[in-house]
């Protein structure tokens, strides 16, 4: 699987360059994505800007990411525009429980709110 990683401080973007995420590159993506966290990746960005199409192996993977981040991070999908993709996303019910934004800059911003929240919540229980 191809991909490109971009590392900050408090959150990491991993971009598929792909046009499938399919039951021959799932479990590479499941993979890295458990290796991410386990180095301690805060938050995750994937972006599927490339992303044309995504089996249930493709699905399986990205609720892996979802999982490994929710008990204290974010996991967020962003330029999930294809329509094959954004159909399937909509038909397994997932856009009701992934976060789901329509660009990058949108999702970098959105992982910067929640974590200025988060850190303003933890400064005023001290």
């Amino acid at each position: 699987m191809k991909y490109t990683v971009d590392k900050h401080d408090i959150y990491t973007v991993l971009r598929i360059d792909e046009p499938q995420i399919n039951s021959l590159n799932a479990p590479q993506l499941k993979s890295e994505l458990v290796f991410f966290h386990n180095e301690g990746v805060e938050h995750m960005v994937l972006d599927m800007e490339q992303i044309e199409y995504v089996d249930s192996s493709g699905l399986s993977a990205i609720l892996t990411g979802h999982r490994l981040w929710r008990d204290g991070g974010l996991f967020v999908l962003c330029n999930a525009n294809h329509a094959a993709v954004q159909r399937l996303i909509e038909i397994s019910k997932l856009d009701k429980i992934l976060i789901i934004i329509p660009t990058l800059d949108e999702a970098i911003d959105y992982v910067m709110m929640e974590q200025l929240e988060k850190d303003f919540a933890s400064e005023e229980e001290e």
